[in-house]
């Protein structure tokens, strides 16, 4: 019996290709195996958002090889996909595939095994205009599914490098989601989120289909499906459509992440993002009006080249104002090739640290006091996994729809399971619960 090892590094998307890749072995009767332990096969699957993305897929490359240097050792992802000359390059590198054609790794692999040549199989993702089906019907840590629904980006960012590494923007056929979804719920799982590298352009490529009508389809269809999350969206694929459906669902949960990057004009034209402030604060109005308690988490990069004080306080500000109830907060960071990493006015590390640092605190106050609103009220969760407490009680913890982390008195019985709590006390990182009732079982 072969085995096969996996190690992601990077986004969601790309732990739900690692996902994607394991069925295809699985259904050539691969066992699956540590990483760190002696494997026939290693698959590392990369990230190159960042240089550091980079260099920490190298590293992981390098391990593999000398966990057993007679495996045959595939990298695959973003990083095979922009630089697969520098990864040929690392000594005991048998396969490169980029973000295509993972279908065909266990051709390569028998090809290797035959001829022991090294093969790069990376192609012009640019080219490519067909969304590549990878079909995931269950997952290894089991509480909320990942839904891939469309792949690639054509917008073009100053600081990303992401449309190299996945090409333009590519839609899953609607029918394929809804199978899969129904397969996912089947399969046991009560919340799907749905997800890709621009979830929220979904359709842009389709005719007359678009993201509200997946939505509509998905609980209309999908039998038993009870909560259904959007990954990412941007301010500009909120149209009033999506808006209204938000408004009407039963089961689209009261949460989006909407990246916002920063809250400057002036930055955001250098990032060459496609929207004002203006219009991203009409989004948001018309959001609350829809949905009063929604949860509106974003993403910020902070100390872009050439951001003044003046322009990192009108992002300061406006993230104050609209009371966003998270952030992930990221000092920018040069990314080669891009055009950002070229421009005057980079900022000294000092500085950008200070500044995520005032975003952080910002951060952990508009996030208390979301929470505070919910205190005492009763609200569902599915308890994802144990959660260590101090006091030698056993505890889980899990998300209710609108993104607050609850921590819960409850052995692992719970886990998977639509549970009603309390929320006796509200705080950040997370809030106390008690447990009330279970209200949904898993199927399986």
């Amino acid at each position: 019996m072969s085995t096969v090892a996996f190690h992601t590094l990077g986004c969601k998307v790309n732990h739900y290709e690692t996902e994607a890749i394991w069925q295809l072995f699985k259904e050539q009767g691969y066992e699956r195996g540590e990483f760190d332990h002696h494997s026939d096969v290693y698959v590392i699957n990369t990230c190159t958002v960042t240089n550091t993305g980079d260099k920490k897929s190298r590293q992981v490359i390098r391990r593999a090889v000398r966990n057993n240097p007679d495996a045959v050792i595939c990298v695959t992802g973003c990083y095979a996909q922009t630089s697969p000359a520098e990864i040929m390059a690392i000594p005991g590198v048998d396969i490169v595939v980029g973000t295509q054609d993972r279908t065909k790794l266990l051709g390569y692999i028998d090809q290797y095994k035959k001829e022991r040549k090294p093969i790069n199989a990376v192609g012009n993702i640019m080219k490519n205009r067909v969304y590549e089906e990878l079909d995931v019907p269950a997952f290894t840590d089991r509480t909320r599914a990942s839904l891939k629904i469309q792949e690639g980006c054509n917008n073009f960012c100053t600081f990303c490098i992401i449309p190299w590494a996945r090409g333009l923007m590519r839609s899953r056929d609607p029918k394929e989601v809804v199978r899969q979804a129904q397969q996912l719920v089947d399969a046991g799982y009560l919340e799907i989120v749905l997800t890709g590298i621009h979830t929220g352009g979904y359709g842009e490529d389709l005719k007359e289909y678009n993201l509200a009508q997946l939505l509509r389809d998905l609980e209309t269809q999908v039998v038993g499906l009870k909560r259904l999350r959007i990954s990412s969206i941007e301010a500009s694929q909120l149209t009033d459509e999506v808006i209204d459906v938000l408004r009407e669902s039963k089961i689209v949960v009261r949460h989006l992440h909407i990246p916002i990057q920063s809250g400057s004009n002036t930055v955001l034209k250098r990032m060459r993002r496609k929207y004002t402030m203006e219009f991203f604060a009409d989004r948001l109005v018309q959001l609350r009006k829809a949905l009063p308690d929604l949860a509106i988490t974003s993403d910020v990069i902070v100390g872009f080249p050439g951001e003044t004080e003046e322009e990192f306080m009108e992002t300061f500000n406006f993230i104050n104002d609209h009371k966003f109830s998270e952030l992930h907060v990221f000092p920018y960071s040069q990314r080669t090739g891009t055009p950002a990493a070229r421009m005057d006015g980079q900022l000294d590390e000092e500085i950008k640290n200070e500044r995520v640092h005032r975003l952080i605190a910002l951060n952990d106050q508009l996030a208390k006091e979301y929470a505070s609103k919910f205190e005492g009220e009763l609200l569902e969760i599915i308890p994802e996994e144990k959660h260590e407490s101090d006091a030698g009680t056993e505890m889980v913890e899990g998300y209710t729809d609108n993104y607050l982390k609850v921590a819960i008195p409850g052995d692992q019985s719970l886990i998977g399971k639509i549970v009603k709590v309390k929320i006796t006390k509200a705080g950040y990182p997370y809030n106390a619960g008690q447990f009330v009732r279970v209200m949904e079982e898993l199927t399986v």
